[in-house]
């Protein structure tokens, strides 16, 4: 079983030993750790930290551990119980609380979890931060407060309708002519919270939705990361239902994809694409994704006047540069809408309701939506780490063999061809090498990652 401590938070299965797994006193350790970093950094007399969860059934759990050892501290803590992702980060600014966590371990599957930490704007941590709260940990130097000077939980579970008000109240969000296009949508919640925001939501909007999957019990009828080969009932009930698109979160409501009206997947890269096309018709400015992300944001962004750039995968990275490149939207290719005029962070809220603006102003199919956009393809597959692999060794050997091609190192490796590319890094919350590929047809990504695999196996005999 596996724990993975990095600067965006501490993942891991649940169960096993303590130090190999996400047990109790590993998430008391790292929440102490955290609250200890929020009282040094903020040096005042009251702290506040927001604290919600998604629907796995270890969440309420770790919640109870975290809540409790940041009461130890003598931090007071709103306790938003099932939440989203972005619900907590819109909540912490609104709160004037010093930080938030978020008990989630997103795409991964049910036995893991995971506390992902936020800053006082909500915002996910950086490199610097995380490190901190690393060595902290490490090094155990943890003062808890005295008995009348804990910290109390206060509850709170009014915040996914804020978080929807929020929404609602953006400029670009067509809500009239979202309520007169009466649509009708699939929605599967994945068993998680995705399955009481994003139905909610919709009936704000006028929009009638099926649900799928919304019963927000943690056992996840299928691999939660929102990729076609997972998808196949939403398919099936967009169709049956004669519904204009189906909607698809992963378990903390970060990531976003669409089905369109024949049960075809509209492409989790496309999200961003056209989320980006309408707000970019209305406010014309620049972008910003990972370097794992589509070339057709670059592209759309383009017609619309604007200037694309390339972060490091990870959403800290992709915030620091847009905040950077006075980004009007950006996010990353896994269905990641980050709209800086809510909050900067991935909220598929603000995806679904810009989509549907969208799409009402437009008054076109979904299927016809996205055959407007150009037309690449990516293959997404990864190699398993073992703990003789040199990952290091081989980037640094890939880098060489490619020399005469556009290569960018900020992140692992990426090589531009003409008309294609192939991004290799290693994972921030999985033990594997990720192979992102992206061409003009299915069989050229596929090919080209097949190719690229087979050249790192050689290099590293496996």
């Amino acid at each position: 079983m596996t724990l993975i401590k990095s600067i965006s938070g501490i993942r891991g299965t649940i169960g096993g030993k303590m130090g190999d797994n996400l047990t109790p006193i590993d998430a008391v350790t790292f929440a102490a750790a955290y609250g200890t970093w929020i009282k040094n950094q903020r040096q005042k007399e009251n702290y506040r930290v927001v604290v919600g969860r998604d629907a796995r059934i270890s969440g309420e759990m770790i919640q109870s551990l975290v809540m409790q050892t940041l009461v130890g501290l003598g931090i007071h803590v709103i306790d938003l119980g099932l939440s989203t992702t972005p619900t907590v980060e819109v909540a912490v600014p609104m709160e004037h609380a010093d930080g938030g966590i978020i008990l989630t371990a997103s795409h991964n599957p049910k036995q893991w979890n995971a506390l992902k930490l936020l800053n006082a704007k909500g915002e996910f941590l950086n490199g610097e931060e995380g490190a901190i709260i690393l060595a902290i940990a490490e090094q155990g130097n943890i003062s808890f407060a005295d008995v009348d000077n804990l910290g109390n939980i206060t509850k709170n579970q009014a915040y996914i309708d804020l978080h929807i008000d929020e929404v609602l109240d953006l400029d670009l969000v067509n809500v009239k002519a979202i309520e007169n296009a009466k649509f009708k949508v699939v929605v599967d919640g994945v068993n998680s919270t995705g399955g009481i925001a994003i139905p909610l939501l919709l009936e704000r909007l006028g929009v009638h939705p099926v649900k799928l999957y919304c019963e927000p019990n943690g056992h996840f009828p299928h691999n939660p990361e929102p990729l076609k080969e997972h998808l196949t009932d939403l398919s099936n009930a967009v169709v049956k239902e004669r519904a204009d698109f189906g909607i698809v979160v992963d378990p903390d409501v970060d990531r976003l994809a669409f089905m369109d009206e024949k049960g075809e997947m509209f492409g989790e890269e496309y999200t961003l694409v056209a989320c980006a096309d309408y707000v970019l018709s209305k406010t014309p400015g620049n972008t910003v994704s990972n370097m794992s992300s589509t070339r057709a944001l670059s592209d759309v962004t383009k017609q619309h006047g604007g200037n694309y750039e390339a972060s490091a995968v990870g959403e800290v990275n992709v915030v620091e540069l847009m905040k950077k490149n006075n980004a009007v939207i950006g996010g990353e290719g896994n269905g990641g809408i980050i709209y800086p005029e809510l909050h900067y962070g991935r909220d598929a809220l603000v995806g679904v309701a810009l989509f549907l603006s969208l799409l009402a102003e437009k008054k076109m199919s979904v299927s016809a939506l996205r055959a407007s956009y150009p037309n690449y393809f990516m293959s997404k597959k990864k190699i398993e780490l073992t703990p003789s692999l040199d990952v290091d060794g081989i980037l640094k050997s890939m880098e060489a063999r490619y020399s005469h091609e556009k290569l960018t190192t900020i992140d692992g490796v990426k090589i531009d061809f003409s008309d294609s590319w192939v991004h290799l890094r290693k994972s921030n919350t999985e033990p594997i090498i990720r192979i992102y590929t992206e061409a003009p047809s299915q069989a050229d990504a596929d090919t080209l990652a097949d190719r690229i695999i087979s050249e790192i196996k050689a290099i590293a005999n496996i």
